[in-house]
C-alpha cells in the first residue's frame, strides 16, 4: 500500500508469552499464517492474511511481565515531532522514539485519559499491506472514561478533523456518546471514540479497541470460545457490520467484524 496520512492508523502487534499459542489461535479464527520470527528484533513475527502483512506477534523481553495487549499504530512523518506533541499535550511517552533497524521509528505513548498507542514512523516497513477486509485491520476505537481528555488531545497530536455522532430518534444511540476523527479534511475516518458507561467494570483502564475483518462474526466467536477465549459482547448487528468483542487465551482483547451484514440506518455525525 501507499504511504499513510499523518495520523492514520498503520499496524497493529501484540506481546504474548506463548507465541505459538497465539499463532495457532489466530490462524484458525482470523486465518492468519506466519512467517520466520526475526531473531535480531526479539523474535518479531509477522502476520500475514492472502499473502499481505496484516500484524505481527513477538514474546516478551526479558524480564518483562506485560500483560498480552493489542497496540495500534498511528503514521507518523516524524516520531520525535510527535512525541514532543504527546508530552506537550498532557500524554506521556512510555517508550522511545526507537529506530527499529531499517524498517522504520517508533514509539509507545499513552494519552491523558489512560490509553496506549503506538506512533510508526515508516522507513522500509510501510505498515499494513491488506486492510478493510476480512482477515485483517478493519477499524479501531478509544475506550475512555474521560471523553474531553482524549478529545483535547488527539486532534493537537494528528492533524485530525472530529464530528460527533447525532443519536436523532435511534433509541439503542440514546445517551451513547461517540465521535469519529478523520484526516485529509473529514472525508477520511480513521477512528472512533466511545464514553465507557457503567457497564464497563471500574477496574477496566481506558484502551484502544482494534477491529479485525472476518467473514462470518458467529464463526469468529465460536472459534474463539473453542480455544479459550472469552465472548465480552455481541455478536450485535449494526449499520457498519455484525460485530462482537473478545478476549484471546491470553488475554489480549479485540473485536471481530463481519462488515458485508450490515443492518439498519447509518447514524448522522455534527
Amino acid at each position: 500500500m501507499s504511504e499513510f496520512p499523518e495520523g492514520a492508523p498503520c499496524w497493529v502487534d501484540a506481546m504474548f508469552a506463548d507465541v505459538e499459542g497465539a499463532k495457532t489461535f489466530y490462524a484458525d479464527v482470523l486465518g492468519w499464517t506466519f512467517g520466520e520470527a526475526s531473531s535480531e528484533y526479539g523474535n518479531y513475527t509477522q502476520a500475514y492474511s492472502g499473502g499481505k502483512a496484516v500484524a505481527a506477534v513477538v514474546p516478551p523481553m526479558p524480564g518483562a511481565d506485560a500483560p498480552s495487549q493489542w497496540c495500534l499504530y498511528f503514521a507518523s512523518p516524524d516520531a520525535a515531532a510527535t512525541a514532543e506533541k504527546v508530552t506537550a499535550n498532557g500524554g506521556e511517552v512510555l517508550m522511545g522514539p526507537m529506530q527499529v533497524g531499517a524498517f522504520g521509528t517508533m514509539l509507545i505513548a499513552k494519552e491523558p485519559s489512560g490509553a496506549v498507542f503506538g506512533v510508526w514512523q515508516p522507513g522500509e516497513h510501510k505498515g499494513f499491506e491488506k486492510m478493510g477486509e476480512a482477515g485483517s485491520y478493519a477499524w479501531a476505537e478509544v475506550f475512555t472514561r474521560d471523553p474531553a481528555k482524549a478529545d483535547g488531545f488527539l486532534p493537537k497530536v494528528f492533524p485530525y478533523g472530529a464530528q460527533q455522532m447525532d443519536a436523532g430518534d435511534d433509541p439503542e444511540a440514546a445517551g451513547m456518546d461517540f465521535k469519529v476523527f478523520s484526516v485529509g479534511g473529514g472525508g477520511n475516518p480513521v477512528l472512533g471514540r466511545m464514553k465507557m458507561g457503567d457497564d464497563f467494570p471500574p477496574e477496566i483502564p481506558s484502551y484502544i479497541q482494534i477491529y479485525f475483518g472476518v467473514p462470518d462474526c458467529d464463526e469468529a466467536v465460536s472459534k474463539t470460545q473453542k480455544h479459550g477465549g472469552k465472548l465480552h459482547f455481541g455478536p450485535m448487528d449494526s449499520p457498519f457490520g455484525r460485530f462482537a468483542a473478545v478476549t484471546d487465551p491470553q488475554g489480549a482483547a479485540f473485536a471481530v467484524i463481519d462488515m458485508s451484514t450490515t443492518v439498519g440506518e447509518m447514524p448522522n455525525f455534527d
